[in-house]
């Protein structure tokens, strides 16, 4: 067993600040707009209230909507945790203290806490069972609300200091750790989450019985209720394709990899290692999406990726970046990282509007005309996970092992960390994702030997993703450029890195140049909704066309020659500021995929017929 975790360790939200103009106004319009539109949207709709209700405290024959509502807060307080290490708040965070004395007097003395039950305990609702855990591997949601419970407890001890909301949480897994396990009751969660939360736990007090549950409830699985909707069907160790709910399966993927860091399983490797190839060569979308089929939100056969009908969930696409961000971790390997970086900034960004009060729970690659963003949504999963993933951004940029350090993402920031007894800080400044110029910056206290790895994205070398889903239509020699206190560097990759060995010095300067070139990406033949269409991009954004942009009656009609010369032109009064793909000639227009239907209804379309 390796008490260390994971090989490469991530940078903690406390040593990194993001100062760019891309990332930067969207962490503030996170903490300033989205997270009050989303309290308020909590208290109308009960969601909070349920808490006092459950208590005692308020008695007004109202119950919650659906048995996981209770999540739904649990996953804003970790979202207001993390974003009050960078806006602090203090009438926010006396907010937040009064709703976990709430939630505090909603637990029952065992340590159950499900507001559904306690509100109505003669009459739950159909999903929760007629008595505890009875429906706990279908529908329940018990153990998935723990698991936010615990994940919010966590971040808002390490924020605050303060600990009643984890030691709620605990409470309640110690009563599940009593009643589940083997010899006890041996049922699965339905809903994969509650593992990843036991596994951060076990973390943060390394007491292992959290973790031998979390292990447990994933090896149950397999043994009942066989369905491939929530990966039940067979033993983990026996799976090689992603299958059934999107989000569950890539929760549970997660909670895989942390498993291996720690146990280094090598038949759940093995199983792992099958499920990712599965996806990133067969079942994702160009913008990182994955779970294709409104129908259960699930993955489909492989190879079929709709267009106009794509469910490609939000949940999905930030449970796509954790699961790769976890991998990284373990194999030291930027493909990993390629991914997460297209999910990032298509598949995930698409689902928040640009004035961070509209969402979207799915994101299709085609539209006729829908407006795919409310302002909320009866079942808000995904409101609730974009405002508990934005602040954790800047944990993903670095990463450190031993005397290495990686640069993983390319985001204005300021880095600090110790490497044995030298303070080190990095300062990254770019235009990314507009402008492929970084710079970085190396402060020391003291002459320093260490590894500074850089990542070279897979597009820079001609590979959109690393498989054979999606390949450019055109190769083109990469021109990286690397200097060191301007005196050029030999690129040499190493799993997707350059990496610089050196004695570094107080003021050391590094220039990265990545050329952002407009490429033409086609699909693999067996995508037949794409057979003779093309797409575009731009390092690492994807484009659409709106019909607003182009004179056409539908741009369904509209047609792209290959030879049709295309330039980017950067356009500060369009959408917050974005570079567009232009052809004046032709009047065509390209906007980022993620900045759609911010300006109304509008047919779009990501895959373009071609000529």
């Amino acid at each position: 067993m390796n008490d260390n975790d994971h090989l490469i360790q991530p940078l903690s939200l406390s040593q990194v600040r993001i100062t760019d103009k891309f990332w930067a106004p969207r962490i503030k319009t996170n903490a300033k707009i989205t997270i009050p539109h989303v309290i308020k949207k909590c208290e109308e709709t009960g969601r909070i209230a349920n808490f006092s209700r459950a208590a005692g405290l308020l008695d007004d024959n109202k119950r919650p909507l659906y048995p996981f509502d209770d999540s739904d807060v649990f996953k804003v307080i970790e979202g207001i945790a993390y974003s009050l290490q960078i806006y602090p708040d203090t009438k926010l965070e006396a907010y937040i203290d009064d709703l976990i004395e709430k939630i505090a007097l909603a637990q029952e003395d065992d340590g159950y806490l499900y507001t559904e039950r306690t509100i109505s305990p003669d009459d739950p609702h159909e999903l929760a069972g007629k008595k505890r855990w009875e429906l706990v591997s279908v529908g329940s949601h018990e153990l998935y609300n723990i698991g936010h419970l615990i994940e919010a407890g966590i971040a808002y001890y390490k924020t605050t200091g303060k600990d009643k909301l984890l030691n709620v949480g605990i409470k309640s897994i110690e009563l599940i750790n009593n009643t589940f396990g083997p010899g006890k009751l041996e049922k699965f969660p339905g809903h994969q989450e509650i593992e990843l939360a036991l596994i951060r736990l076990f973390r943060l007090t390394k007491k292992r019985k959290f973790l031998e549950l979390a292990k447990f409830f994933l090896d149950i699985r397999g043994t009942e209720r066989a369905t491939k909707y929530n990966q039940s069907h067979m033993k983990i160790v026996e799976q090689d394709e992603a299958v059934g709910h999107a989000v569950r399966a890539v929760y549970m993927y997660s909670a895989i990899a942390d498993i291996i860091s720690i146990y280094d399983d090598t038949q759940y490797r093995t199983a792992i290692n099958n499920i990712w190839n599965n996806v990133v060569s067969k079942k994702m979308y160009l913008t990182g999406g994955i779970g294709s089929s409104a129908k259960a939100e699930r993955f489909q056969r492989n190879y079929k990726l709709p267009n106009l009908v794509a469910y490609a969930e939000t949940c999905a696409a930030i449970a796509n970046i954790f699961w790769n961000h976890r991998l990284f971790l373990l194999y030291e390997d930027a493909k990993y990282l390629d991914i997460l970086e297209r999910a990032l900034y298509n598949g995930f960004l698409s689902g928040i509007s640009l004035d961070g009060k509209k969402f979207a729970y799915v994101n299709p690659l085609a539209s006729k005309n829908d407006n795919i963003r409310k302002s909320w949504w009866a079942c808000p999963c995904c409101p609730t996970n974009v405002v508990r993933f934005l602040p954790q951004l800047p944990s993903y940029i670095y990463g450190f092992k031993e005397n290495r350090i990686f640069i993983n993402l390319f985001i204005g920031s300021t880095a600090t960390f110790k490497l044995n007894d030298t303070k080190i800080s990095i300062n990254q400044e770019t235009g990314y994702p507009w402008d492929g110029r970084i710079n970085l910056k190396i402060n020391l206290t003291q002459p320093t030997n260490f590894t500074l790895a850089i990542r070279l994205p897979g597009w820079t070398q001609n590979k959109p993703i690393p498989s054979d889903l999606y390949s450019y239509l055109n190769t083109i020699s990469s021109n990286v450029t690397l200097n060191i206190n301007n005196k050029p560097i030999k690129i040499q990759l190493e799993k997707g890195y350059v990496k610089i060995h050196r004695k570094w010095s107080d003021n050391d300067i590094v220039d990265l140049n990545l050329p952002l070139l407009i490429r033409r990406v086609i699909s693999h033949e067996k995508v037949e909704n794409n057979n003779g269409k093309v797409a575009l991009e731009r390092g690492p954004i994807v484009y659409c066309v709106e019909k607003l942009d182009n004179e056409k009656d539908s741009i369904y009609e509209l047609i792209l020659d290959d030879n049709v010369e295309l330039k980017s032109e950067y356009r500060s009064d369009l959408l917050n500021g974005i570079t567009i793909l232009t052809n004046k000639l032709h009047n065509f227009i390209a906007i980022p995929y993620y900045a759609w239907t911010n300006r109304g209804k509008s047919q779009m379309i990501v895959w373009i017929r071609r000529n």
